[in-house]
């Protein structure tokens, strides 16, 4: 079982910028799709952008592609979601999740098994 800690969230205008971390409690990024997903109120969780294991390239949601920008430090064991130009639509729980959904699948949450408390981030004037 990965325990995973979400941190980085918080309150900004339209148009700020926010940084999310998730720090993992062993090597992940080898063996594990890790994920960023989000939850509005009132909304299901949603994709939000991804590594597939031992692939470089990222996975993004539409919604989100040329604002966010999903990274990995493997020395700490910590993903990163830099989040830029946010609006009002991104506000929501953030929560990372580790897991090995097969290709078709890795945009659903129901595929993962290992998720972080999430971290609230509200994007309002």
């Amino acid at each position: 079982q990965v325990q995973l800690v979400e941190s980085g969230g918080g309150f900004v205008q339209p148009g700020g910028s926010l940084r999310l971390s998730c720090v993992a409690s062993q090597r992940t990024w080898n063996q594990y799709t890790t994920t960023w997903f989000r939850q509005a109120p009132g909304k299901e969780r949603e994709f939000v952008a991804a590594y597939r294991p031992n692939n470089s390239n990222p996975y993004y949601a539409d919604s989100v592609k040329g604002r966010f920008t999903i990274s990995r430090d493997s020395a700490k064991n910590t993903m990163y979601l830099q989040m830029n130009s946010l609006k009002a639509d991104d506000t929501g729980v953030y929560y990372c999740a580790v897991g090995r959904p097969i290709l078709s699948s890795f945009r659903g949450p129901s595929a993962y098994g290992n998720w972080g408390q999430g971290t609230q981030v509200t994007v309002s004037a």
